[in-house]
């Protein structure tokens, strides 16, 4: 594979919506999510009043990465070769003996599945996204509640949890104003939801101009995708793509096959009968990416026609885009916002019309590092008090290189490059930092590791 990737090369440019093309004042919907969740689980199902006040700091709780063992009610951050680097039971931080008793110095047990990238089991679940984590804060206040009344051992809260999570964000529920997310942000869309910079809608138009076939594929459904779309972009904002995907329920759309979810139209935001095949471009909902490949052959006149994808999880965007449909991946990763470093010398000999303008964005605390869980990259091993320290990155930083073209923080940081600009992507030939555009986390340059990691 060349060393090289440039978009000027693809044909087909699609894009997950939440925190991709619509990125959220973070602060507010972190507490708008958790606030929908606990509300819940205290007022249907009886959990400790507690839970519905949130002091500002605790939300340094949340870290993209960590993986919840639901029976024993810890939270776990992994290295890359499946180890645990930092535990906490609930809230509370474990200590490196307790973590070497608890877990030991091997291979967690259910890391082969989770590094199979399936993120959700009766035992564990993965947090990866922003819609994701507040519930993980959530979860750790429950454990704590729990013991703090009951002195459990095993924990039986999750299915309340997930009641939550279907309470809130079942496809009625925007529609029956139902929950406290959706009414919420339809009441005041500004306080939750940031427009989208002119200059990545005239990157868009650009990329149209160009030749390029405009996806929107998205989890979200139709009524929600509307909603953030006109806020956003504007009330023409179909303009801008040729096919509109909603409810898409990734990661199955990568990984489904056409029978097993079929692409629907849609009347009045109300799905209608099933798809055969996909004849031509336009608004549908469900779907698979087998079919939607036909479509793009046909609409490109090309046998094999190279599709990029730009999304912000993981689990749902970038690992089955990348791993089913054999698509370029575009990772939108902010917590690169909060992780600077000095742009290295072959970056900064560039003449300045090559460079994207990058208007910097003052990272929104609590999110891009977290004091409890340090850094999202890398991390030192544990228990190794005499030993000279040991870095190690996490499991979340090996699938960025494993799984994604190259990394970004947002849209915004590659909208003013000339369209043929060549990223250096990740491969395995190249160094840990080959990927990441505009610059490398901090925490993966050999002199910063002292700096970073307190």
């Amino acid at each position: 594979m060349q060393q090289h990737f440039s978009l000027a090369d693809c044909d087909v440019m699609g894009f997950d919506l939440d925190h991709t093309l619509c990125r959220y004042h973070l602060p507010q919907s972190a507490r708008l999510i958790y606030d929908s969740f606990a509300q819940y689980l205290v007022m249907e199902k009886g959990y400790d009043k507690d839970l519905l006040t949130l002091a500002p700091d605790n939300l340094d709780f949340c870290c993209k990465g960590l993986v919840l063992d639901i029976e024993e009610g810890n939270f776990l951050k992994l290295a890359e070769d499946g180890t645990v680097l930092r535990a906490s039971h609930g809230t509370k931080s474990m200590t490196t003996e307790e973590i070497l008793e608890t877990y030991g110095r091997r291979e967690w047990k259910h890391f082969n599945t989770v590094s199979g990238m399936v993120s959700r089991s009766a035992k564990y679940y993965l947090y990866d996204n922003y819609f994701d984590l507040p519930g993980a804060l959530l979860c750790a206040r429950v454990v704590d509640t729990l013991d703090q009344h009951d002195g459990q051992k095993k924990y039986d809260f999750w299915k309340d949890m997930v009641a939550a999570i279907q309470h809130n964000y079942k496809i009625t529920a925007f529609k029956e104003d139902c929950g406290m997310y959706f009414p919420e942000v339809k009441s005041h869309p500004d306080k939750y939801l940031q427009r989208c910079p002119e200059s990545v809608k005239k990157w868009l138009k650009q990329l149209k101009s160009a030749g390029k076939i405009l996806l929107l594929i998205t989890s979200s459904h139709s009524d929600y995708c509307r909603l953030l779309c006109e806020h956003i972009l504007g009330n023409n904002f179909e303009e801008y793509f040729d096919i509109v995907i909603t409810n898409a329920l990734k990661p199955g759309f990568f990984s489904h096959t056409p029978n097993q979810r079929p692409f629907r139209t849609l009347e009045n935001d109300e799905e209608q009968e099933a798809l055969l095949s996909l004849e031509k471009p336009g608004w549908y909902s469900q779907g698979n990416a087998i079919q939607l490949y036909e479509l793009l052959k046909k609409m490109t006149g090309k046998l094999d026609p190279k599709v990029v994808y730009f999304g912000d999880s993981m689990h749902s965007d970038i690992f089955p885009a990348r791993h089913y449909s054999n698509w370029e991946t575009v990772f939108i990763l902010e917590e690169l916002l909060g992780d600077k470093a000095t742009v290295p010398g072959e970056t900064e000999s560039e003449p300045l019309e090559k460079k994207g303008k990058y208007e910097e964005d003052q990272p929104e605390a609590p999110y891009f590092v977290s004091k409890q869980w340090g850094s999202f990259f890398v991390d030192r091993l544990p228990g190794l008090a005499n030993a000279e320290d040991t870095f190690i990155r996490t499991w979340s930083c090996r699938c960025i290189s494993t799984y994604s073209t190259i990394a970004i923080p947002s849209l915004e940081a590659i909208a003013d490059l000339p369209l043929d600009y060549r990223f250096t992507r990740f491969s395995s030939n190249s160094s840990a930092t080959a990927g990441y555009y505009p610059s490398p986390p901090g925490a993966l340059l050999p002199d910063e590791e002292t700096v970073t990691m307190k």
